[in-house]
């Protein structure tokens, strides 16, 4: 299929174009993008007309856990461990495999309506989710959460081998990551039975870190380490690591951390929520990191729109540092966009509009009251623009909302399922 996106405000984020072009068109064929030029004159089944708005690449959310959307606003007076073993873990031993689907189905329903096009997933039932991304469209690199608190980590990483086995490479929007859920949920023995899976298949490191200062005394206890970036060095020397969270880091951990090969998922929205505190990426982009940023589940995070994590990430740092010369906004736009991409190990298919990448594109509205006028394109899509303001949502060629409406889904029925499954593992 070929479609025409004709007259668009691009906002690119490919390095080798200006940062944003006017009255550019974009064609599509099949799941790539062909050509972007003006004026594209070609024979197509569709043509979008974007004008006066603006096309961009989709959104890349580097750590979430989809399957909690039910656990939405559950979380309010709990610190990190209290929630999870008082509210979370407890509701999640009474879930079946149909409840991870249409709680799924409810995460990537939001993620279209948002403009999240691609989502870094941590859970398990894992099976469950990849149905529901195929089902909808959405891309993901996904995981069976891997830890041994209950002595079952073996069954684990079968279970995530198995996985891998039966759908790597087999779907393009389907990738994988190894999914340690931390340092404190496991132990020696059972990382290193993790790394060897990470070299076999080739495969990204994906860990929770250093999010709140109960975890990290916890790994110092447990592991008898100064610091727990030790540990970083000690297991993951040389590979791609995606940590989640790096809250609790000194610019001197901050500073060892840039000579591995590590890549930092900064959710400010949980963070907060949480009470564990703020990421210095400021001090992570300086020492040349690649931060990008990410949602966690929305029982910590509230939702997956990451317009909304955009601006609260410019304001944090901009507000800690007592600086507004910190944190650009189109600095910000690359974490959610082609960073993200460099996050997954990704960048060669996602994360910018270019001729020869995969079709992941948004295209937003701005006709809306608080976004006029319109005095730079940049800080007002970090700063002014919510989920809600994307029109479009595209991957991999396939379009998956036009002007708002989702193409085969019917929403109330995905929303009325999520309700009775709350309502039921509440009791």
């Amino acid at each position: 299929m070929k479609i025409l996106i004709k007259n668009a405000n691009l906002i690119s984020m490919d390095a080798t174009r200006p940062n944003v072009e006017e009255n550019i068109d974009i064609l599509i064929e099949n799941t790539n993008i062909k050509k972007i030029d003006k004026n594209i004159q070609e024979d197509v089944d569709k043509i979008i007309n974007a004008k006066d708005k603006v096309v961009m690449p989709g959104l890349v959310n580097t750590h979430a856990h989809i399957p909690m959307s039910i656990f939405r606003e559950t979380v309010d007076g709990y610190i990190t461990q209290d929630w999870l073993e008082q509210k979370i873990w407890p509701m999640e031993d009474k879930l079946t495999t149909t409840d991870i689907y249409y709680s799924s189905l409810l995460s990537c329903i939001e993620m279209i309506k948002t403009g999240t096009t691609t989502i870094n997933d941590m859970y398990f039932m894992t099976e469950e989710i990849i149905k529901a991304a195929l089902n909808t469209g959405i891309r993901i690199q996904t995981t069976r959460t891997l830890m041994d608190l209950t002595k079952d980590g073996a069954k684990r990483i079968n279970e995530l081998e198995d996985l891998i086995k039966q759908y790597k490479q087999k779907y393009e929007n389907i990738t994988f990551n190894i999914g340690i859920h931390g340092f404190y949920t496991t132990n020696d023995k059972y990382i290193q039975e993790c790394v060897e899976l990470s070299k076999k298949y080739k495969l990204p490191i994906h860990i929770h870190f250093c999010e709140n200062s109960q975890e990290v005394e916890d790994i110092k206890t447990m592991y008898n380490v100064l610091s727990p970036i030790e540990l970083i060095k000690r297991y993951f020397k040389g590979m791609h690591v995606i940590l989640a969270h790096s809250v609790k880091l000194t610019k001197q951990e901050i500073y060892e951390l840039s000579k591995e090969k590590i890549y930092i998922s900064h959710c400010p929205v949980s963070n907060l929520k949480l009470g564990c505190g703020v990421a210095n990426i400021v001090s992570m982009k300086e020492h040349g990191i690649t931060v990008s940023l990410g949602t966690d589940g929305q029982g910590s995070g509230s939702n997956l729109d990451l317009f909304e994590t955009m601006k609260l990430t410019a304001l944090l740092q901009k507000g800690i540092y007592e600086n507004p010369k910190k944190m650009s906004a189109y600095e910000v736009l690359e974490m959610a966009t082609i960073n993200g991409a460099k996050t997954l190990g990704l960048e060669e298919e996602i994360g910018s509009i270019k001729q020869g990448k995969k079709a992941d594109i948004i295209i937003i509205n701005l006709n809306e009251v608080i976004q006029k006028p319109i005095n730079n394109i940049f800080a007002e899509l970090v700063y002014n623009v919510k989920g809600v303001n994307v029109e479009t949502t595209i991957v991999g060629g396939n379009i998956l909302m036009e002007n708002r409406k989702l193409e085969k889904i019917d929403e109330k029925s995905i929303y009325n399922e999520c309700n009775r499954i709350i309502c039921r593992i509440q009791n």
